[in-house]
């Protein structure tokens, strides 16, 4: 095939390859020299994939749809799935006595992993809104509502008979 592929110049010049229009000719040259460049696409698009805020299951899921195609496996598709997926679950797992060694192994042992991890979350999340729930009605239970105080009724003084009353303040010298 790789000599077809270096010769096909010649070989079309001396009439051994032979097509009936350009569109069959081009579609030729697309399967032949189509999927190297497809594998390049499928594995940089593996190298550059990661997983994110994505769940584990969403991850593997796009993970298998580019490898299928980039002729990775066994320890290469292993190294390029370790390098995409969350560092706290690698770490995990990278930690265990015994990691997993298969890509099936990782699929499996990262997918409950991020389970479990999603699970934990939620629950401290309900566990945080009780606790300062809780908190909040200790508080109220602690402190005394603020007593309104009774409306003080201004007086007016009481008129003096025989005095008139006016806003004139007198000041006396004293010496």
């Amino acid at each position: 095939m790789d000599v077809w592929k270096e010769n096909i110049l010649e070989n079309l010049e001396a009439g051994l390859l032979e097509y009936k229009t350009v569109g069959e000719f081009l579609m030729n040259i697309r399967k032949e020299f189509g999927k190297e460049e497809e594998e390049l696409v499928k594995v940089t698009e593996l190298r550059i994939l990661e997983q994110r805020g994505r769940t584990m299951e969403e991850f593997i899921q796009e993970f298998r749809r580019v490898a299928r195609g980039s002729k990775y496996e066994k320890r290469p598709l292993v190294k390029e799935f370790k390098r995409g997926m969350s560092g706290t679950i690698r770490r995990k797992l990278m930690e265990t006595e015994m990691p997993p060694t298969s890509i099936e192994q990782w699929y499996e042992c990262t997918t409950k992993l991020d389970k479990h991890w999603r699970e934990s979350k939620k629950k401290e999340e309900r566990m945080r809104g009780r606790r300062k729930q809780g908190m909040t009605l200790a508080l109220k239970q602690q402190v005394p509502r603020r007593q309104e105080m009774p409306q003080q009724r201004v007086m007016e003084p009481t008129p003096i008979e025989g005095v008139e009353r006016t806003n004139i303040v007198v000041i006396r010298n004293q010496g």
